[in-house]
């Protein structure tokens, strides 16, 4: 394993939040590798791997050989997907397929990165969960996932603490990505609703998750570790534990 060539690999990092983070990761001057089932919506430095994080021998393959040619030493897992239903409509094989993206793509790239981050004595996690993770009707699937991988979070960033490698995790709030807006017009009574129900009185924008991922990401944040941040406006004030 050679660290000739470090770089940071975030899954679905074409859109939205993803995309941020890479512009971001990319303004630091680190490549980037970005793992996606889609290409890149605008023009990006960053390398693209297609992947669909939900065909096991496909996200295997893809990792190991961007483990081969690059070592992996910030990782950000922000693919993920919702399916929301009430837990009457749930279906396993939605419930699998949401496992699959937001939890088991996590643990496989995490375990792609690690020769790595150990090789060099250092390493940064970064996984996007969710203020869902408290709760969120007609999220059975969704917030089960955005819940574990907070214990995801806490459970590696003790066991990677020796070897210099930090993990943390961030809760969003409602952010304005293009996936939201089609779900959610502006002038809708439903998105006003939504704006109403965050103290900031605004929606997020994946500029504002960048920020947080940047802040994780960085050398200067090695002390920090198994910290969920929700960057939700306000949202989780009185619901997060302290």
């Amino acid at each position: 394993m050679s660290i000739e060539k470090p770089a940071a690999l975030v899954t679905g990092g074409s859109r939205g939040i993803g995309a941020a983070i890479v512009q971001k990761l990319l303004a630091r001057g680190i490549p980037v590798v970005i793992l996606d089932r889609e290409a890149p919506a605008e023009q990006t430095d960053a390398r693209f791997v297609r992947c669909d994080l939900t065909d096991l021998a496909a996200t295997k393959a893809a990792l190991a050989e961007i483990a081969a040619t690059n070592a992996i030493l910030w990782l950000v897992n922000n693919a993920g997907i919702a399916a929301p239903a009430s837990l009457e409509e749930t279906t396993i094989e939605d419930f699998d397929k949401v496992v699959a993206i937001n939890l088991r793509a996590c643990i496989l790239s995490a375990q792609a990165a690690l020769p790595a981050m150990k090789a060099a004595g250092k390493g940064r996690i970064v996984t996007i969960s969710s203020r869902a993770a408290l709760g969120k009707e007609l999220r059975t699937a969704y917030s089960a996932t955005k819940a574990g991988v907070i214990g995801l979070t806490r459970t590696w960033a003790l066991e990677l603490a020796p070897h210099g490698i930090t993990v943390n995790a961030i809760g969003p709030g409602p952010i304005e990505t293009e996936l939201f807006k089609s779900a959610n017009p502006h002038n809708s009574p439903r998105t006003q609703a939504i704006i109403r129900g965050v103290p900031v009185q605004r929606l997020g924008q994946p500029e504002d998750i960048a920020h947080a991922a940047d802040f994780f990401l960085s050398d200067g944040a090695s002390f920090v570790t198994g910290q969920v941040l929700y960057v939700c406006g306000g949202m989780t004030v009185g619901v997060a534990p302290i």
